[in-house]
């Protein structure tokens, strides 16, 4: 616990941070695993997983090893060399994918905002400029750049930022028929999340996915598959794709990928990069030498068979918990997702005391995420312990409880 006389409160917050963000009243000083503790020594058990973040827990030693032997050996050099952490980590990227490039950023918006301007590139260089337009969809979310949010489907984020880029046109998540009335030969791409990660935890069907990856082809357009929440071990395969028998023509990874550490990358194919030149696109810090050792670290634990599956089991029990809970209850409607991104979707009757529940978890030490109105969202460690999801979900239980007072 911080001595009280250095002690820095959420009211600090309120007074120096630009209003963007509304934290918790409590503020976490400590992480280890799973459970983290605030400032009075509370704790807490994590599944928010920093959303989605860290994959392999709070302060993973072998994370913790990587990041100090790279901080005694090269911290930066800049884009106009390479370094071998980057080229380590871009050779099992493309070892264990469709990919054959590879470009490394440091968020989800800037490999999503290297993917789209990828893209029209691609196909004004191959095709012509009229070919420029990008498919979205309701409720997605791809960043907070003024373009990357301006393709993410969710007006609330991209309105009184405008005027907003042009050419972008959004289709029903998982409804085939409106992405054919509006899909034509000046479509340059398709992008989708394989589940919707704000949008509600809602997973695309395999059906969907299929037909969208024959329209491309049908239309030479171009299928990129946002995998910013999903990538890396998120649903029990390394990338969420590998579930749905198809693939894509440029893929984003974050979140997941630095564990923590930040780092995104944009994959893509020979093809697609074969119109790349250098200049057309950068970004200082990307590919930075610490990022990418610890990166590396985090895809060695994470591609195993003994992480992977897991992945699936861990879901397998929260989702036990989930519905012995609710039979108690009877607040969730579904529990749906995938792998360790989970969405509880509270009732309608319920679902407006969402962030009383999310309060009242805090107060009993266990940590949840929102995603929409009445989603409660699950993205633990892919290595949380049994002992942390069992606890976990006793505590939730006594939330809960606290919400029919």
């Amino acid at each position: 616990m911080i001595s009280k006389k250095t002690l820095i409160t959420r009211d600090t917050f309120d007074k120096l941070i630009l209003p963007i963000y509304n934290p918790a009243s409590f503020v976490p000083v400590k992480g280890k695993g799973s459970r983290i503790w605030d400032q009075e020594g509370k704790e807490y058990i994590d599944f928010s997983g920093g959303i989605a973040v860290t994959s392999l827990g709070h302060c993973h030693p072998l994370l913790n090893k990587t990041l100090k032997n790279q901080s005694k050996i090269l911290w930066h050099v800049s884009n106009i060399f390479t370094n071998e952490p980057a080229l380590k980590l871009a050779k099992k990227l493309v070892a264990s994918s469709f990919a054959s490039r590879v470009f490394f950023a440091n968020s989800g918006a800037e490999a999503n905002e290297a993917a789209f301007k990828l893209a029209r590139y691609y196909s004004n260089k191959i095709y012509n400029t009229k070919k420029n337009r990008i498919i979205s969809f309701h409720n997605s979310f791809h960043g907070r750049t003024l373009f990357t949010v301006s393709v993410g489907g969710q007006s609330k984020y991209s309105d009184n930022f405008g005027p907003k880029p042009l050419g972008i046109i959004h289709a029903v998540f998982n409804d085939i028929n409106t992405v054919k009335n509006i899909i034509n030969h000046n479509t340059c791409a398709i992008v989708v999340e394989l589940i919707q990660g704000e949008g509600g935890i809602i997973p695309a069907t395999i059906d969907f996915i299929q037909e969208l990856r024959e329209l491309c082809n049908q239309y030479n357009a171009l299928l990129i598959f946002d995998e910013i929440q999903t990538g890396v071990g998120r649903t029990g395969k390394l990338f969420s794709y590998e579930h749905y028998g198809v693939t894509p023509d440029i893929l984003t990874l974050a979140k997941s990928l630095g564990g923590g550490f930040p780092i995104s990358a944009m994959l893509t194919t020979n093809e697609v990069a074969s119109i790349i030149t250098p200049g057309i696109h950068g970004t200082t810090y990307g590919g930075n030498p610490l990022a990418c050792a610890v990166a590396e670290s985090v895809i060695d634990i994470v591609n195993t068979k003994k992480v992977l599956s897991g992945v699936t089991r861990k879901s397998m029990r929260i989702i036990s918990e989930l519905n012995i809970i609710n039979n108690r209850f009877k607040f969730f409607t579904e529990i749906r997702g995938q792998g360790l991104l989970i969405g509880i979707v509270l009732k309608p009757s319920i679902s407006y005391k969402i962030n009383k529940i999310l309060n009242f978890s805090f107060l009993e030490g266990v940590i949840f995420l929102t995603a929409g109105n009445n989603v409660i969202r699950l993205a633990p460690s892919l290595v949380i312990k049994e002992c942390d999801i069992i606890e976990g979900m006793k505590r939730f239980y006594h939330a809960l409880e606290k919400c029919l007072l």
